[in-house]
């Protein structure tokens, strides 16, 4: 078993662009939102290729399932990988959100990267703090 770390840092959300997939005038409703992220801290990555599917229960909660492509470095090792991402979101604008490493997805000095992590967005929040715990193979 690889020795974990725990790292932090922030994110901001570089771009967001989210379509209706099913009716807006519906509930429950899906959407679908094509996002681009920028990591610092102890994962740097400029600018990340994030995709999500987003259910709405209401006009304010509901949930959300996506992947991420992050390139950059972890620690100062330089790679890419993928995270997994789930969550859901309140009628107040807070977001929690888990992410897990997909498997074999980890390349350069990241490759046999595994780790989990998360953070928690409240409305407003211009940078968004995370934490990260992982190990390398």
């Amino acid at each position: 078993m690889p020795t974990t770390r725990t790292t932090t840092g922030h994110f901001t959300f570089a771009d967001w662009k989210e379509s209706p997939v099913t009716p807006e005038d519906g509930s429950p409703r899906l959407a679908h939102a094509t996002v681009t992220n920028a990591f610092s801290g102890g994962i740097e990555a400029g600018a990340t290729a994030c995709d999500y599917t987003i259910a709405y229960l209401t006009g304010t909660t509901g949930t959300f399932a996506g992947m991420e492509l992050v390139g950059g470095r972890v620690d100062g090792r330089e790679g890419t990988f993928v995270l997994e991402e789930r969550g859901h979101f309140a009628e107040d604008g807070t977001v929690h959100c888990s992410f897990e490493v997909v498997e074999g997805s980890g390349t350069g000095e990241l490759t046999g990267l595994r780790g989990t992590g998360g953070f928690t967005y409240r409305h407003g929040e211009t940078k968004v703090p995370y934490t990260f715990t992982y190990g390398l193979e």
